[in-house]
């Protein structure tokens, strides 16, 4: 397994690269070789290096490994093997290399905002006086700080910043808008917007 190939069909690519390679050196100083997973090794002066894979190149298993995990974080890797037809090992060293090159930033629990009593979302559409890049520093450090907001986005649009923000109810809305909101700096003009009903929730993207 000299690439660290993770099935029987990674394993038939390398080798049939590596005999390629072996053939050419004679005649070539250096060599490119595609594989069929659409990775590429050098040859140079007879020598191999590493596959340099490329953020793009996720396979069909690499997808579906991904497909699984988004929804079920827990998983056992004896179950994932099962599920996507790989043996445990093989499956175990994919699911390391998608941690290790960043495909999978982390596993966390997700909480029920209801169950922790705190069902209502507010959307807040902020505009500062200015965009020079001291007040939007200050303001984002600032609003890094408000333990409400799940999340805050810098917008193109009318509104330069988006706020996520929950909270038990309007009341308590209003003491985070008090407490926290009225306080960020260079704000000209903030609006917020209560959502009535979440239609579509997810933290899985298509992959």
């Amino acid at each position: 397994d000299f690439f660290g190939a993770t099935d029987f069909h990674m394993n038939l690519h390398y080798s049939v690269a590596i005999v390629i390679a072996l053939l050419a050196r004679n005649c070539f100083e250096f060599l490119v070789v595609f594989l069929p997973d659409r990775r590429i090794i050098f040859c140079s002066d007879g020598y191999l290096s590493k596959e340099i894979t490329h953020m793009s190149d996720l396979d069909a298993t690499d997808r579906r490994i991904l497909t699984v995990l988004q929804k079920e974080g827990r998983v056992t890797n004896a179950e994932l093997s099962d599920r996507i037809n790989l043996s445990p090992s093989a499956c175990h060293r994919r699911v390391q290399r998608l941690e290790e090159e960043g495909y999978i930033a982390g596993y966390v629990a997700l909480l029920d905002a209801r169950r922790m009593g705190r069902p209502t979302t507010v959307f807040v559409e902020i505009t500062l006086q200015g965009q020079a890049d001291d007040t939007l520093d200050k303001f984002e450090r600032e609003v890094a700080k408000v333990p409400d907001i799940l999340e805050c986005h810098l917008m193109a649009g009318s509104a330069d910043y988006l706020l996520k923000i929950i909270a038990h109810d309007t009341e308590d809305f209003a003491r985070i808008h008090r407490q926290y909101l009225s306080r960020l700096p260079g704000v000209a003009q903030m609006q917020s917007s209560f959502a009535l009903r979440t239609v579509v929730k997810t933290t899985a993207m298509a992959v």
